[in-house]
């Protein structure tokens, strides 16, 4: 029984205090990452320049829709068809794909460490529901865009923006939206200033799905 106790407690208080961070994160942006300080100890420095979702162009937040989450506007923090098609895929071999949402990239990137496994997701998914719970979809995105990784030591698509195009996210045209959210899955290998390969060819597709998602309401949910 004496066992037992000591564990109740130790959930008790990791659940206290990790709804307590993210109560406090619902409020003020988010200071610094377990990935941010990856680039730090490696030496790259960090760059980032928090702006609030309402200050930035809403073609941004559109752009990494199409890209990253099509349906962040209509489930709960998880996508169960994009995780079945992205099993389904990588039963058949070849390059590895995920099916995380941008809630649980958003979970994984301001409260966690990149790689992990299985513990590291059961994390993530428990972040997750705290954050669809207390945050909200607006707040969501904003945390997403504000402290994904944009590029080599580049944080967020405001510092993104300034880095690859010599201005801010709050003037985005949709063909620079959509290259800053074709970076976003491999940040560390990819530039969106002067892009070819593969950030050309995707970027451009997203810069014309960005009309799809207005049009279709897609991002209904972030819209004051």
């Amino acid at each position: 029984m004496g066992l037992i106790r000591i564990a109740a407690k130790i959930v008790f208080a990791f659940v206290l205090i990790t709804v307590a961070w993210v109560g406090i994160y619902r409020f003020v942006p988010v200071p610094f990452t377990w990935t941010m300080m990856g680039d730090v100890i490696s030496g790259h420095g960090v760059t980032k320049d928090w702006m609030p979702l309402s200050e930035m162009d809403p073609d941004m937040a559109r752009a990494a829709i199409a890209g990253e989450d099509s349906r962040f506007c209509s489930h709960h923090g998880f996508d169960f068809k994009a995780m079945a098609g992205a099993a389904a895929r990588n039963a058949q071999g070849g390059r590895i794909r995920g099916g995380s949402t941008i809630s649980q990239q958003t979970a994984k990137n301001a409260f966690l460490f990149q790689g992990g496994g299985y513990v590291r997701k059961a994390f993530e998914a428990y972040f997750t529901v705290l954050i669809e719970t207390l945050w909200g979809k607006r707040r969501i995105m904003e945390v997403y865009l504000n402290i994904a990784e944009t590029g080599i030591g580049t944080y967020g698509a405001n510092a993104g923006a300034i880095r690859y195009f010599n201005h801010d996210a709050s003037r985005l045209s949709p063909t620079e939206a959509g290259r800053i959210a074709a970076v976003l899955p491999l940040p560390k290998k990819r530039a969106a200033i002067d892009p070819h390969g593969f950030v050309r060819k995707h970027g451009n597709t997203l810069s014309r799905r960005v009309s799809v998602v207005r049009n279709d309401g897609l991002d209904s949910c972030l819209r004051s």
